[in-house]
């Protein structure tokens, strides 16, 4: 049951919003990893020029790796929504499929194929939990019939009277 997003930009701004985000989230990611990494390595006087030399050295290559996998993965879900005209979630399943498969065409069709099927069922996860969490607050948010209390129980009132037969 899936409905289409209006809200959202057309494609082409949508690919470079995404890999923004993604190189940015890479870079933030990667900051924090290899700052650790690099403070840890480091001998102790030396932990924080250690930490700023490991994040200058390997920070924005993750952040270009997460970007570059963000532009492919944008670029293939707004094809596949172009050419099945749905929006649902196999869109992204098949563009997780085919980002997996294209960055690893480098090491044959086996390793494209096998890289593309563990990527598309990973974006199947991401998928499948989205929806689980949209059904568990959807749930939450039910609208509940208030309870109407009886006329005994009601302050001030009396028992109705009951007729006899």
């Amino acid at each position: 049951m899936a409905h289409a997003d209006r809200t959202r930009d057309p494609c082409p701004w949508v690919i470079l919003n995404d890999s923004g985000g993604a190189f940015s989230m890479g870079a933030i990611g990667g900051t924090i990893w290899h700052g650790i990494k690099g403070s840890r390595n480091s001998p102790r006087g030396s932990r924080l020029p250690g930490a700023l030399a490991a994040i200058k050295a390997r920070a924005p290559v993750l952040g270009g790796n997460f970007g570059i996998w963000g532009t492919m993965f944008s670029t293939f879900d707004c094809t596949v929504k172009g050419v099945r005209q749905k929006e649902d979630h196999w869109n992204s399943i098949i563009a997780g499929f085919f980002t997996g498969g294209s960055l690893a065409i480098r090491s044959g069709p086996k390793g494209a194929i096998g890289s593309g099927i563990m990527c598309g069922i990973l974006l199947g996860c991401f998928e499948g939990m989205g929806v689980l969490m949209q059904r568990f607050m959807a749930e939450s948010n039910k609208p509940v019939a208030p309870i109407i209390p009886d006329a005994q129980t009601m302050p001030g009132g009396s028992a109705p009277a009951v007729a006899a037969a």
